[in-house]
């Protein structure tokens, strides 16, 4: 999942994004309306974690223009104000989750994660293929019922693999939903987090490569 975390409190802002990666998410962070939008025009996110009050643009105007654009991406408000009537406004302008702030940070990642499965065809909340069970909730994995134990990258990758449902899955696509915009974009770290992925399933391979077009399990 790619999530944009657009929030003006940088330490916020940053702890945030720490949190939603270590949750096996690629996630970017902005600090203000106007880069929002810059990177909404670039990059296709799930998620956008959005700040209501930014500077520059204000949130309510980025969250019009992803409505105004038709985009799948989901967005989720946040405000420092608990007023019943601000949650109304935010959701009436297109927010499609709100939640005020202080916040605990496991709601935020539940939050995050049920708007995530918005984006695309509902699939169970246990995604299964191919003999894996891959929880993304708890962030567990199975294969023929031994627990794998996968860092971060790893999970995110198999996940968009099991999401696909059988289809392939190019390296770009994979670079774009499991990393974030800092990745070199013509590095070899799609490739060797597939290898790496391959040895932890175990024989016989699930993840098939499908010459000059990506992978798929």
């Amino acid at each position: 999942m790619r999530v944009l975390v657009v929030e003006d409190e940088q330490l916020l802002a940053d702890a945030v994004a720490t949190g939603l990666r270590r949750e096996a998410m690629a996630v970017d962070v902005v600090y203000d309306g106007a880069a929002a939008l810059e990177r909404i025009g670039v990059n296709d996110y799930d998620v956008v974690v959005l700040d209501r009050d930014l500077p520059v643009v204000h949130g309510d105007d980025v969250c019009r223009k992803i409505v105004e654009l038709g985009m799948p991406t989901r967005v989720l408000m946040l405000t420092a104000s608990g007023d019943v009537s601000d949650r109304v406004e935010g959701l009436e302008i297109g927010a499609d989750d709100y939640l005020p702030k202080p916040f605990a940070f496991s709601e935020l990642i539940a939050r995050v994660r049920a708007l995530g499965r918005r984006t695309s065809m509902p699939l169970p909340p246990v995604l299964e293929r191919a003999g894996i069970k891959l929880d993304p909730n708890r962030r567990e994995v199975f294969r023929e019922g031994r627990e794998v134990q996968l860092a971060p990258k790893e999970f995110a990758v198999l996940e968009v693999l099991m999401r696909s449902e059988g289809a392939v899955v190019s390296a770009e696509q994979l670079l774009e939903k499991a990393w974030d915009e800092n990745t070199d974009p013509f590095t070899n770290v799609v490739r060797v987090t597939v290898m790496t992925l391959r040895r932890k399933l175990g024989e016989p391979p699930v993840i098939v490569t499908v010459p000059g077009s990506g992978y798929r399990i």
